[in-house]
C-alpha cells in the first residue's frame, strides 16, 4: 500500500525523532509550506525529506523567478523520512523559517514532478521495530560506550560529552547516525536499515573506523563538503 507525499530534496539525511530547522526561500517550497499550513485541523502536516544522490536541490531561475525547465533536476535516494511541521515563521520577503521533526521512514515507489509546483511521490512506509529486543539492548550499551569515546576525540571540552544519551536502542541508533561526523552516504545506509540491531552493528563499525582515523590524524576524517548537516535531537 502506498501513500502520496510532498517531497523536499536536501543534501542531508533526516532520522525519526530528530529536529530539522529549514529556511524556505524557493517559491516552489514556499507553496509547499502554504499547502501544509492550509490543511484542515488534525490533518498530518508532513512532507518527505530525501537525500540527494546526484544534482542540486536549488533550481536555476529564469525571468520572473520561475524555475528554468530541465535545470536543477536531481537524483534522489530511495529511502527518506517524513518531516512533521512544528513551527512556521513567515518572513517579510515571503519566505519561511520552519522547524520540523523527523517521523516515519519510507521508500519511494514513484516520483511525480508535474502534479504540483514541488515534487510529490508515491511512498511505501517502512517497518519500525516494536517490543523489546535483547540483542538491540546489548548492542546499545556497546554503542553508548564507543560513542562516548568517539566524542572524546572530536570535542575539545570533556564536559561536553557528559550529556545523557537515550537508553531506547532505536532512538539511540537514530541519534548516533544523525550526530556522528559521517558522510551523507554513510547516513543514508543507516537510515535504510530496517531493524535496530543491524543499525547499531553498522554504527559500531563506523564509530570504530572513525575513531581509529581520528587517533591517527587528530582531525575530522572526511572533507567538510561531504558531511551532512546533522539535525538536532528532539
Amino acid at each position: 500500500m502506498t501513500a502520496r507525499l510532498p517531497v523536499f530534496p536536501l543534501a542531508t539525511v533526516l532520522f525519526p525523532g530528530l529536529v530539522l530547522p529549514l529556511h524556505i526561500f524557493e517559491e516552489r517550497y514556499r507553496a509547499l509550506v502554504r499547502h501544509l499550513v492550509g490543511l484542515p485541523e488534525g490533518a498530518p502536516r508532513e512532507f518527505g525529506v530525501v537525500a540527494i544522490q546526484a544534482g542540486w536541490e536549488v533550481a536555476s531561475t529564469g525571468p520572473g523567478g520561475r524555475p528554468t525547465p530541465g535545470v536543477g533536476d536531481v537524483t534522489l535516494h530511495e529511502v527518506g523520512c517524513t518531516a512533521e511541521l512544528r513551527q512556521v515563521t513567515e518572513l517579510d520577503d515571503g519566505g519561511f523559517d520552519i522547524v520540523t521533526v523527523g517521523r516515519r521512514r519510507f521508500r519511494i515507489a514513484d516520483v511525480d514532478d508535474a502534479a504540483a509546483p514541488y515534487l510529490t511521490a508515491d511512498v511505501e512506509w517502512l517497518p519500525e521495530p516494536a517490543g523489546p529486543d535483547e540483542v538491540a539492548d546489548l548492542l546499545a550499551a556497546r554503542v553508548i560506550a564507543v560513542f562516548r569515546q568517539y566524542l572524546g576525540l572530536i570535542r575539545a571540552d570533556p564536559e561536553e560529552i557528559s550529556e545523557q544519551l537515550p537508553e531506547d536502542p532505536t532512538v539511540l541508533s537514530h541519534l548516533v547516525a544523525a550526530t556522528a561526523a559521517l558522510t551523507v552516504d554513510d547516513r543514508q545506509r543507516l537510515l535504510a536499515i530496517d531493524d535496530t540491531a543491524s543499525r547499531l552493528r553498522a554504527e559500531l563499525r563506523l564509530l570504530n573506523r572513525e575513531a581509529a582515523l581520528l587517533r591517527q590524524v587528530r582531525a575530522v576524517p572526511v572533507p567538510l563538503s561531504e558531511l551532512a548537516s546533522p539535525p538536532t535531537p528532539n
